[in-house]
Formats: C-alpha cells, sequence, structure tokens
C-alpha cells in the first residue's frame, strides 16, 4: 500500500523523500509509546524528527500545526492523522491515528485495572511528582521549537503572540475567543480572496461537522458516556490540559460519574503516560463502565478530530497547495 494508489494523497515537493506506508505507522506507534510530555512536546517530537528526515517539509508542518491549532480537539493526534493523511490518504490518517493512541490505551487499561482493584493507586501520584520537572523541561523546549517555526521572524505574528500570551497569563485561563479572533485576524493579514463559490464551500463543510456531533443520543449509560466525549473532543480548543476544566464539569458536577480524587487521578494518568494527554478519556471510561466505557470514551473523544482531518482537512490541503489532490475519491 502507498500513496500512488490513493487520490487523497498529496505528494511532496522537490527535495522530500517518498515514505513508506508501514514505515510511517511504526514511526507513529514509536512515538505513542515514547512522547511524553503533551501536545506541544509531540508536535515537536514530529517536527524534529519528520522535517530533517525529509518526510515532510516545512510548509507542510506549518500548515498542518496550524490546521490543528485552529479546530478543537487533540492536537498531538490530530497532526499525526493530518501527516497520515497528507501522505497515504484516508488510509494512512486511520493507521496512524490507531497505532498513535494504541500504546497509551493499552498502558492506561492497566493502571486503571489496578487502581480500580486496589481501591486508588497512590503510585500514580507520586509518578506525577517525580515526572513533572522532566516534563515541564520538555514542554519548554518544544514550545521554543514550534515558536520558532510557526512564528519565525513574522513581527506581526510575535504581535499576536505577544498579546495572547499576556490575555492568558492576566486571565489565567485559555479563552477560546482568543483562539477564533487570532485566527481573523491572520485571515485579514495573509489570505488571498477567493471566489463566491469557494467561500461558500469551505464554510459549509465547517459548518456541517459539529452540527452533526452535537446530536448525538445520551439515554443509555454508554451512549451518555460516548455523547459526553464526543462533545469534549468536538468542542474543546487548545488540546491537552485544556480540556480538563470541560471534563471536570460534566464527570464530576454534572454526572457525578467520578469523584474530585478520582478526578485528579484521571488527570494525573493522563500527564504520566505518553502520548495524547486526552487518554484520560480512557481512564475515566473505565472507572465509569470498564472496559467498554474505555473503549466508547476514547473513540468518542478522538471520532471529532478523525472526521475534522478527512472532511475539513481535504479543503486546507486544496487551499494550501491550490490544487485539487486531496478532493478524489476515497
Amino acid at each position: 500500500m502507498n500513496g500512488d494508489s490513493d487520490k487523497t494523497t498529496v505528494e511532496g515537493g522537490p527535495g522530500l523523500v517518498p515514505v513508506g506506508f508501514w514505515e510511517l505507522v511504526a514511526y507513529f506507534l514509536r512515538l505513542g509509546a515514547s512522547g511524553f510530555g503533551g501536545p506541544i512536546a509531540l508536535a515537536g517530537y514530529m517536527q524534529r524528527d519528520l522535517i530533517p528526515h525529509r518526510w515532510i517539509s516545512e510548509d507542510e508542518y506549518r500548515v498542518g500545526l496550524a490546521f490543528s491549532q485552529m479546530m478543537p480537539g487533540p492536537l498531538a493526534a490530530q497532526l499525526a492523522m493530518w501527516i497520515g493523511f497528507i501522505r497515504h490518504g484516508v488510509v494512512g490518517a486511520s493507521l496512524v491515528g490507531i497505532v498513535f493512541i494504541l500504546p497509551t490505551l493499552l498502558i492506561v487499561i492497566v493502571i486503571s485495572w489496578l487502581y480500580v482493584s486496589y481501591h486508588g493507586l497512590a503510585v500514580v501520584q507520586a509518578l506525577f511528582y517525580g515526572m513533572g520537572p522532566t516534563i515541564i523541561a520538555i514542554v519548554a523546549l518544544s514550545a521554543y521549537r514550534l515558536a520558532r517555526i510557526t512564528v519565525g521572524s513574522d513581527r506581526r505574528l510575535w504581535g499576536i503572540f505577544v498579546v495572547v500570551a499576556l490575555i492568558t497569563i492576566v486571565a489565567r485561563t485559555e479563552i477560546a475567543l482568543l483562539f477564533v479572533a487570532a485566527g481573523l485576524i491572520g485571515v485579514l493579514l495573509y489570505s488571498t480572496p477567493a471566489s463566491p463559490k469557494q467561500g461558500a464551500s469551505h464554510l459549509s463543510a465547517l459548518a456541517v461537522a459539529p452540527a452533526v456531533l452535537a446530536g448525538a443520543a445520551s439515554l443509555p449509560l454508554l451512549l451518555e458516556l460516548g455523547a459526553f466525549f464526543v462533545k469534549a473532543g468536538a468542542f474543546t480548543f487548545g488540546s491537552g490540559l485544556a480540556i480538563v476544566p470541560f471534563l471536570h464539569e460534566g464527570v464530576v458536577l454534572k454526572h457525578h460519574w467520578l469523584t474530585e480524587r478520582e478526578f485528579l487521578d484521571a488527570v494525573a494518568v493522563g500527564i504520566i503516560t505518553p502520548g495524547p494527554v486526552v487518554i484520560t478519556a480512557a481512564f475515566v471510561g473505565f472507572l465509569v463502565a470498564g472496559l467498554s466505557g474505555v473503549l466508547i470514551a476514547s473513540a468518542g473523544v478522538f471520532l471529532p478530530v478523525y472526521l475534522f482531518v478527512l472532511f475539513v482537512g481535504r479543503y486546507i490541503i486544496q487551499l494550501a497547495t491550490g490544487t485539487e489532490q486531496a478532493g478524489g475519491n476515497q
């Protein structure tokens, strides 16, 4: 299986090395099993590993990172699926997403089973405190690398960065409207005029997916659990720990599925394990409904990301490349 047979694949630019399907899958399996530090660190690892190997270009990485930051849901998983999509189409996005999440999911299942069996796992807290300084260092270094490649020497982008950072520091919270406002400023500064037909097509694609995802049923426990985590993945901007307040409100305050202590332990598990931080969803799912809860909660929180890559990402690719290569038959 390779990109030549998949019409959704975007060919790399001059100087890029064609990456085999299983070679790319193996890379993301390793990253999912060993990548600590949360979304910023994971995105930094992809930048560090894939660009020097010439599997993707810096421009492709920037577009993928901007797309992942713009859309709600887990940033690192979305970026991984994006890279799988531009190199090997729908199949690439699907399998890359699965192997990137799978190692952490298995680890969380084991931790969850021990936690439930022994009515709380003190070692989780000990691991969190012991690994905390290392994780902070990884995040700080990755944030610096991401700023260099994303912002570069553009003074206008640095101005946006400084203003948003100051507001976030003063407010002590991540404000979703800031993402929207920064995006609109970017449109004004950098976009090229599009025809009315193209504009209507892109807007309709952006509007359909969230509207469909919002209508999930919530009667049986598993459906209620799945609906909650679909909404968490579809409507939470900022990725990583930005999802924690949303989860706390629903899991602890609204549904009363977990106690405050159990929720804190769930967040700790998401932080100390490799891979996406939102794997916290799997731990919550296990405590609420066992293994079925793990599968439902995990599928729910990552499903919107997958759909955004497939149905919105292709339009971003078209805008970025100026071609229709991403719009082929599935």
